[in-house]
């Protein structure tokens, strides 16, 4: 039982494995545009479906939006006008055998997280003032930690914060800032209740059509999104962040990416990050974390610019350098604990027509 992955360049053996049998699940992709890594992830996907595994997808791009209408799949447009809406301050769901106390209190401070992205640069004083405001806002609707069924209550709104944050001591001026996700030109996004239905193997979420400042935001709160979902119901998933460099744009949200990575295993979940913009990621001890934290690792096609950082990062030989350089489409290194080894990415004719971005 495995996923068929591709074939070993050198003896043209059959790469086959199986992602969930590995000391951890989790993935990273590196490559520059145009190389194939968007191509391999859609071929993971269909393979991985057909293995009884669910799919959650974060796209950037609307690369996978044929692919999710083919297998009748969910396909979620994230933007300041469309019907589809993420509540972030939804209540959390509590696992079972997990304290109430500390699955709120992490819920509470992914929050805080969130709200100091919307805000930009807050000082540690305004993230305890914060930090309050959260708790005090699901006080006011009878929602606490101690509590364990939540089903008759309507979770708060981000204007219900903002009214809280109004009146703490300290939090004016903080509110007045938050005012254009509520009133102001980015209202549509982040305050009205969620109305997403998430019950389908392949999710696939879009925030192309987002403003560039506001993709960060909006990949933050779809992650908060899914994780509560993950934890809430035990099952064999894939999660896929493309252009996860977005995230590493930002201290908080980078670090809630880490974190997610670093708990998925627990929760039964393969986490794969993928990004074009490899200078960027791997310039953070965050980004080196994440690479850390993945068992499996894809190298396709690199620019002269990043080869020596993803060298150094990867511990590549002058040889395996120059292969990365000079690969076609769809060809690279993979590795996967310990072992590594080139990799040609293929496809069968039925496979081909569902996952190619070419228009023709």
């Amino acid at each position: 039982e495995g996923i068929l992955y591709g074939i070993n360049m050198h003896n043209n053996t059959l790469v086959i494995f199986d992602r969930f049998s590995l000391e951890n699940a989790n993935q990273v992709i590196f490559a520059k545009s145009g190389s194939g890594k968007s191509y391999a992830t859609k071929l993971e996907i269909l393979r991985s479906m057909m293995m009884g595994v669910d799919m959650l997808v974060i796209d950037p791009e609307n690369e996978y939006e044929n692919l999710a209408e083919s297998v009748g799949g969910s396909y979620f447009k994230i933007s300041l006008t469309s019907e589809n809406q993420i509540n972030p301050f939804d209540i959390p769901i509590i696992p079972e055998g997990e304290d109430p106390a500390d699955a709120f209190k992490s819920h509470i401070l992914n929050l805080t997280g969130l709200v100091k992205l919307m805000l930009g640069q807050v000082t540690p004083e305004e993230e305890s003032i914060l930090d309050r405001a959260i708790i005090t806002t699901y006080e006011s609707r009878d929602i606490t930690p101690d509590k364990k069924d939540f089903s008759s209550i309507q979770a708060p709104l981000l204007e219900d914060f903002q009214t809280v944050l109004q009146n703490t001591e300290g939090g004016k001026g903080l509110a007045q800032r938050l005012e254009r996700f509520t009133k102001g030109s980015y209202s549509g996004f982040v305050n009205r209740p969620t109305n997403i239905d998430i019950k389908n193997r392949l999710i696939v979420f879009s925030i192309r059509d987002l403003e560039e400042e506001l993709r960060p935001i909006a990949m933050y709160i779809i992650l908060n999104f899914v994780w509560n979902l993950i934890r809430a119901e035990l099952k064999k998933r894939l999660l896929i962040i493309d252009e996860a460099w977005l995230m590493m744009k930002h201290q908080d949200s980078a670090s809630f990416l880490f974190g997610l990575v670093k708990r998925a295993r627990k929760y039964y979940l393969g986490v794969s990050v993928i990004t074009q913009d490899v200078e960027d990621f791997l310039s953070q001890d965050i980004g080196k974390a994440i690479v850390t934290n993945s068992a499996l690792q894809l190298l396709l096609k690199q620019s002269p610019a990043a080869i020596d950082k993803v060298g150094e990062v990867f511990y590549l030989s002058q040889g395996e350098k120059n292969l990365l350089l000079a690969a076609n489409v769809g060809e690279g290194i993979f590795f996967a604990g310990p072992h590594h080894a080139p990799i040609r990415i293929t496809a069968s004719q039925d496979e081909y027509q569902l996952i190619t971005s070419k228009p023709q």
